[in-house]
This record gives structure tokens, C-alpha cells and sequence, in this order.
């Protein structure tokens, strides 16, 4: 078995980024050791959207959110989730 080498200390997550993105792991990483691992509590990717709706329910939504105390994207965000969560069952 070779030796691995060390990766250096990193400042910044940029800085760590930019130097995976330009060294070969198997230098440092001794994949057959490797195991799975899963990350459940990562916040899952998002994507931008164009929602279009009438100003009168938004401002219905919004007034909504603010009962809540919460932004009223998450809130239609959390609507959405129920509803099809309501609508698969």
C-alpha cells in the first residue's frame, strides 16, 4: 500500500473547492477503504421559479405568513408540500 498524501489546511470553502477541483483525489483518499455514508439532514437543492399570481392573493398569502411569522415563499412551499403529500395518500 502506497502512502497517501496529506491535503492541506484550507482558509476557505472556495479555497478547499478550488483545490479539489484541481487535484486528483485518489492521491489523498484510499477509496477501497471507502464506505457509503448518507446526509439526511442536508437541505435539498432548490430551483428558482416564476410563479405569476393575482395581487389580491398574494397579498392574502403574505398576510398569512406574517400570522405565522414566516416569509410567505416558505409558506407557500409548505402549502404545496401538504397538499401533494394530502393528494398521494
Amino acid at each position: 500500500m502506497s502512502k497517501r498524501k496529506t491535503p492541506p489546511e484550507f482558509q476557505t470553502e472556495a479555497e478547499e473547492r478550488a483545490f479539489w477541483e484541481s487535484h486528483d483525489s485518489t492521491d489523498y483518499v484510499d477509496w477501497e477503504q471507502a464506505q457509503p455514508a448518507s446526509f439526511p439532514n442536508l437541505k435539498p437543492s432548490t430551483k428558482t421559479i416564476s410563479l405569476r399570481l393575482p395581487e389580491g392573493l398574494l397579498e392574502r398569502i403574505k398576510i398569512e405568513a406574517h400570522k405565522r411569522d414566516m416569509p410567505y415563499q416558505s409558506l407557500i412551499k409548505a402549502w404545496l408540500a401538504e397538499d401533494i403529500e394530502r393528494t398521494r395518500d
